[in-house]
């Protein structure tokens, strides 16, 4: 079976699909990098749902994600952004944790594996 990637890079893709299960890549904010960490979520989120439109899938699809946070303390601004996104019945398997991210501006960084719609 072969592996589909998208938005490959020579270092990592957005996303690799096999077998109907989307993996994707960490996402960061790009345009409100060094923003409050509830612009940050909300941008984060919506790269991560256009990422998982282009793999055939959706935020309902979502089975499990990893939040990074880079102060866990700030748990529930990120927690208002995400409540208002997941889709309602949909909620994934969630493991949230602080870490040290690449960039001292990125406040957030979201990970997740889909499932492909039509599965």
């Amino acid at each position: 079976m072969p592996i589909e990637r998208i938005g490959v890079t020579n270092r990592w893709c957005d996303a690799a699909i096999f077998n109907g299960i989307v993996f994707l890549a960490g996402h960061v904010a790009e345009k409100t990098e060094g923003q409050s960490l509830t612009r940050q979520t909300e941008e984060v989120l919506a790269l991560l749902e256009e990422t998982l439109e282009s793999a055939g899938s959706a935020k309902d699809r979502i089975l499990s994600v990893q939040i990074f946070l880079t102060d866990i303390a700030r748990i529930g601004e990120m927690n208002a952004v995400w409540d208002k996104w997941v889709a309602p019945g949909s909620a994934p398997a969630r493991a949230t944790v602080e870490a040290k991210l690449a960039s001292p501006n990125h406040a957030i960084e979201i990970t997740a594996v889909a499932a492909k719609k039509g599965l």
